[in-house]
């Protein structure tokens, strides 16, 4: 059976499970676990599936997906975006990290940055950066989602007002092709709005995944972004509009 076959099926199934396994899928079509994955990936990169650990589940615009499942996602791609973000935040800076898989992948890559001073609610970043004796945490306090350890709510954006940052570096849930950066927590829309608000360089962490996906609540647009950082080039006419808006695209590099 070809894989143009298998697609309509597999994306039937999806619909019908709400998420497709490599292990089942590779017995209901008779096939290899490596062709299964194949499969996924290019429904993937098509934007019809979204790819989790061990198999694939239908992409939301309303709901989230579950913060492990995002965690496993593209690990090496966010590795790689951590890597060149980290790159460009110098040492003796101030600098914001809010909630997200991306973000959490920036602090691992600052642990061996020196006289940084960090302010996050995302207590996964807290816990990160408390391996780095050279860093100064401050958790924001706030309403805690046990779900990813972040923190937000009102208390979460008075305190990010008392400070003025070197550097706010924020993720998201996607990006549309207008440039316009998305996310499905209205409560966590407001704190990235109110760190943009308080950041003299404003960064972006965003891995491929997120242009093609959608999500209902506004933060900003790539115009009042100075840096994007992801992993694939991006579409033509957005890297076109970004450069209008004098938003600097970095893609990194997975290390071989």
């Amino acid at each position: 059976m070809s894989q143009t076959i298998r697609y309509p099926e597999i994306l039937e199934l999806a619909r019908r499970d709400g998420k497709v396994t490599v292990e089942h899928l590779a017995q209901h079509f008779g096939v290899t676990s490596q062709t299964i994955r194949r499969d996924l990936s290019e429904l993937a990169d098509a934007g019809r599936l979204e790819r989790v650990h061990g198999g694939a589940v239908l992409p939301s615009g309303t709901i989230n997906i579950g913060y492990e499942e995002r965690r496993r996602i593209n690990a090496a791609g966010k590795q790689a975006i951590a890597r060149a973000c980290a790159a460009r935040i110098p040492e003796d800076s101030a600098i914001f990290l809010n909630i997200g898989t991306s973000t959490e992948a920036v602090a691992t890559e600052l642990i061996h940055h020196r006289n940084l001073l960090v302010v996050t609610n995302n207590m996964n970043v807290a816990n990160i950066l408390a391996q780095n004796p050279e860093c100064e945490v401050i958790l924001t306090g706030g309403a805690l989602r046990r779900l990813d350890g972040g923190l937000t709510g009102d208390i979460t954006k008075t305190a990010i007002r008392q400070f003025k940052f070197d550097i706010g570096i924020i993720g998201c849930s996607a990006i549309d092709p207008d440039g316009d950066i998305l996310d499905f927590d209205v409560e966590e829309v407001g704190v990235s709005q109110a760190i943009l608000n308080r950041s003299r360089r404003k960064m972006l962490v965003a891995d491929h995944g997120k242009f093609k996906r959608t999500a209902p609540a506004r933060i900003a647009s790539l115009a009042e972004i100075d840096m994007l950082f992801t992993d694939w080039a991006v579409a033509p006419s957005l890297e076109a509009r970004c450069a209008e808006w004098h938003t600097k695209v970095i893609v990194g590099a997975a290390e071989n």
